[in-house]
């Protein structure tokens, strides 16, 4: 971010950097098992699926993309970004305001829709600590 707030360029790089962070996102909060997809092949095929029912067996939750994979490819695009932003020629002439309030558009929809897929099937990619039973 410094070096496109200080150069003053290389919007285009910024912004294709934060979509695919989103994506990394999502796909970090997501499960390996989709339940949408998973009632639908229910009837072909029952398998594993994550529980939707209070007396469904507890299954943990497995990530669709690991956390060191996660941190791994966010490095790697970071370190890819801040190389193309050495060379003119991807300081591509745009409206910046546009770029960013697409983007947080973007994000705001794609969060909301994921947050709606977390409620319906009950499931929270991050734990809360340890429960406490008793007085303490």
């Amino acid at each position: 971010m410094m070096r496109v707030i200080f150069g003053a360029g290389w919007y285009v790089i910024c912004y294709a950097l934060g979509i695919y962070y989103l994506n990394l996102l999502i796909d970090f909060l997501s499960p390996k098992i989709d339940p949408d997809l998973q009632t639908l092949q229910d009837d072909l095929d029952p398998g594993p699926s994550l529980p939707t029912k209070v007396n469904d067996e507890f299954r943990p939750f497995i990530r669709r993309l690991p956390e060191y994979k996660f941190w791994f490819l966010g490095t790697r695009a970071t370190l890819i970004s801040l190389f193309l932003s050495m060379f003119d020629i991807f300081d591509l002439p745009v409206f910046w305001p546009i770029l960013l309030l697409y983007f947080f558009v973007l994000t705001f929809l794609t969060l909301r829709r994921q947050i709606q897929h977390m409620y319906k099937y009950h499931y929270v990619p991050w734990t809360t600590g340890k429960k406490r039973y008793g007085q303490g």
